[in-house]
């Protein structure tokens, strides 16, 4: 038995515009959405959305998400090993920005992930992170709306 697709978020570094975003889809799609987190979530109460606490720790949350992911599933996260993990599950990984990750594109960010990693532990400041903007908001929404309705039944 195929188990029904589900959203699964690394919550912790989450921005709250994109579980807003989430929040609604999980409503309005009648789709499982579940935050795994180190902290305690607030959720909206709903049927379909759900928090999991893991406990502190390095990656245990990333664990916890891997544990649980299926090959239909989808994972909101701005970890990239953690998106190459799930992506060798056969789930999909898409960053709050809006870029989705495939198994055709995972490698490559990877690699610049691990090239970044070493310049910093050299001493060389790469910049961190990207400020988040509406532009990412409105990306991340129209990539979501395309994996929700690739995952619609189709009418014939």
């Amino acid at each position: 038995m195929i188990a029904d697709p589900q959203i699964l978020v690394d919550a912790d570094a989450c921005p709250v515009a994109i579980k807003e975003i989430l929040f609604r889809a999980a409503e309005r799609e009648r789709i499982a959405v579940t935050l795994v987190a180190n902290a305690y979530l607030r959720t909206p109460p709903s049927r379909f959305v759900h928090a999991v606490q893991v406990a502190h720790g390095f990656d245990v949350a990333d664990h916890e998400i891997v544990r649980r992911v299926c090959a239909s599933d989808l994972v909101v996260t701005q970890d990239i090993p953690l998106a190459a993990a799930v992506i060798e599950k056969g789930a999909l990984a898409l960053d709050p920005h809006g870029e989705l990750h495939t198994r055709e594109t995972i490698a490559q960010r990877l690699t610049l992930r691990n090239f970044m990693d070493e310049l910093r532990s050299s001493g060389v400041d790469t910049g961190g992170h990207t400020p988040f903007h509406a532009r990412d908001k409105q990306a991340f929404a129209n990539q979501l709306d395309q994996w929700l309705q690739r995952r619609r039944p189709r009418a014939d």
